[in-house]
Parts: C-alpha cells; structure tokens; sequence
C-alpha cells in the first residue's frame, strides 16, 4: 500500500517550461562568467577552523590528483605516529604517483618533549620544501602542519615566505590544522573553516577507525 504523501504531483507543462526558462538563464550566466575564468595557477589552500574534516578533505584533493595521474606527496606534521587509513591505502596502492612521508611523533602532550617535537616539525619541513621545489610534483599536502605553526615548532613567516618566493607556478599545496596563522590566511588563495556543531568525542565516544583515522 502506497501512503499518498510519498506520490509526488506530475509536474504540468506549464510548470516545466517555466523550469527551462530559469535554467536557462541561469546558465547564461554561469557561461558568461567561466569566459573570464581562464587561468591556471597553482593554489595555496588552507583548511582550518575546529570542526571536523580539514585533513579528509586534503586527502580527497590527494586521491583526485592520483585520479588524473598527477604525481603529488604528503607529509604528516602530527600523525606521523599514527596508523592511518589514508597511509595505509597511499602506501599500499598509489606509491608510485604519492609519496608519503610521516614525520610527526604524535600530539605534543604525549610525546612531552618540546625539544624532540620541534626537531620532528623541522625535519618535516625540510622534506616539504624539498617536494614543493620538485616542479614534477603537482600538489603537496602539509597536514595539521597548522598544529607545529600554533606551538612555535615552524615560524609562519618562513613557511609563507617560502611558498610566495619558491612554489613552482602549477604546484598546489594544501595547508591543514585548526588555527591557521593570520598570514598564512592572507597568502592563501583558497581558505575553508570548518564549524564544529556537534562532535561525539563531547558525548564519550573516542576516535574511530575509518572516521578519524
């Protein structure tokens, strides 16, 4: 038995040819602003904020750029630690498009040494300029490097100094980690804060295999 509140109404031709109209218009439009939109560059992205989702979404430009054959690189800043999904997968299948280069030891309130922490950072920035310089690779995801930048383990002016004066022209790096520095944000092309609403760790559910890690 069909409940009369799931059948939707047929549309009348009345209704559908003022659809099209709109339609139309609107891809008028849209077509009248892509003529202008020619370039290409490589971008600075930056995601950040406190919700989750900064790091996934680095991941999912990192799958696209092995999707169009587009060699690309991470380096992990905090997680390096960790065993991830996302290391797992690039490691095991994609090795030959994705180098990846865990260089973190963990969050700073485990490893409780700031000494061997900033040393992790440094070094991880030391690869990141090294992949970044390489014009053959096309994007560079620096995850949670925004966390080494927060506790002084990077100076930002260095990182955005560097980028401005030395990325290759097509080369995008993607910037991740809550409390991305003000000059960072200003460098970037592209920022996206996420919002936290509503985060289960808050109602006693820990970290999931396949969530967050």
């Amino acid at each position: 038995m069909t409940d009369s509140h799931d059948i939707t109404p047929p549309i009348t031709a009345e209704e559908q040819a003022r659809h099209a109209a709109k339609m139309a218009k609107i891809k008028a439009a849209r077509d009248r602003m892509m003529q202008g939109k020619t370039g290409e560059k490589g971008l600075i992205i930056v995601h950040t904020g406190p919700g989750k989702g900064k790091s996934s979404s680095g991941f999912g430009m990192i799958l696209r750029c092995i999707a169009h054959d587009m060699p690309c690189a991470v380096v992990q800043f905090i997680k390096g630690a960790w065993d991830t999904g996302e290391r797992r997968l690039l490691t095991a299948h994609f090795a030959d498009l994705c180098q990846f280069h865990a260089m973190g030891e963990g969050f700073t309130w485990e490893t409780q040494d700031k000494s061997r922490d900033i040393a992790a950072a440094q070094a991880g920035w030391q690869k990141a300029k090294d992949l970044i310089r390489d014009p053959s690779i096309r994007m560079v995801l620096l995850d949670e490097i925004n966390i080494a930048l927060r506790y002084g383990y990077l100076q930002a002016d260095e990182v955005v100094d560097f980028l401005l004066a030395e990325k290759p022209p097509l080369t995008h790096v993607v910037l991740t980690g809550r409390n991305a520095p003000d000059l960072l944000i200003e460098a970037a092309d592209l920022v996206t804060e996420m919002a936290l609403l509503k985060h289960p760790f808050r109602s006693g559910v820990k970290a999931q295999p396949g969530v967050e890690f």
